[in-house]
């Protein structure tokens, strides 16, 4: 007797495929840098918020259980301690940020939400392991991501009755 096979899983208007197809990717890039940028945003907030510090300052001035440590260490995964500057922890952090990949940043994301840290996003990441905490906003899992290529408005009818109307135009 041969298995049912299970139906295809489908969040945002996109199956979810093993290996990922382009849209799976293309939505987790979209996701990725919506959360790279909340993550920055909120690390030069916490930064600002320091004011009395400056960049050449040593980075253990900062109490260890400060959100910009605890930030720090959601992005670096290491502490820093004695010998390095604000301003040395500044760079290494943007410089781990833009090369985070992308299932790690699923996984930080979702502790650095549940935690209170970082904000929810429009949609959460496809094809990783699922969280413990979903990071995208209440109601999103019924949103349609704009990576899906059939929130297109495209079909053959719509083709030709643009063209009709084209060579109508005079």
């Amino acid at each position: 007797m041969a298995k049912a096979k299970k139906p295809a899983e489908v969040k945002y208007g996109i199956e979810i495929t093993k290996p990922h197809s382009q849209e799976m990717y293309e939505h987790n890039d979209m996701v990725a840098e919506e959360m790279k940028t909340n993550i920055l945003n909120k690390w030069e907030a916490l930064l600002k918020d320091l004011g009395h510090v400056y960049m050449d300052d040593d980075w253990t001035v900062i109490c260890s259980s400060f959100d910009i440590v605890k930030l720090q260490k959601l992005v670096c995964f290491s502490g820093y301690g004695t010998g390095y500057t604000i301003g040395d922890v500044d760079k290494e952090f943007k410089r781990e940020l833009d090369m985070m990949q992308n299932y790690s940043i699923h996984q930080e994301y979702s502790y650095g939400c549940f935690s209170g840290l970082l904000p929810r996003t429009k949609f959460m990441m496809i094809g990783h392991s699922s969280e413990k905490f979903d990071y995208h906003v209440k109601g999103a899992d019924k949103n349609i991501s704009p990576a899906c290529y059939e929130s297109i408005p495209c079909s053959k009818e719509l083709d030709m009755e643009m063209a009709n109307e084209s060579e109508n135009i005079q």
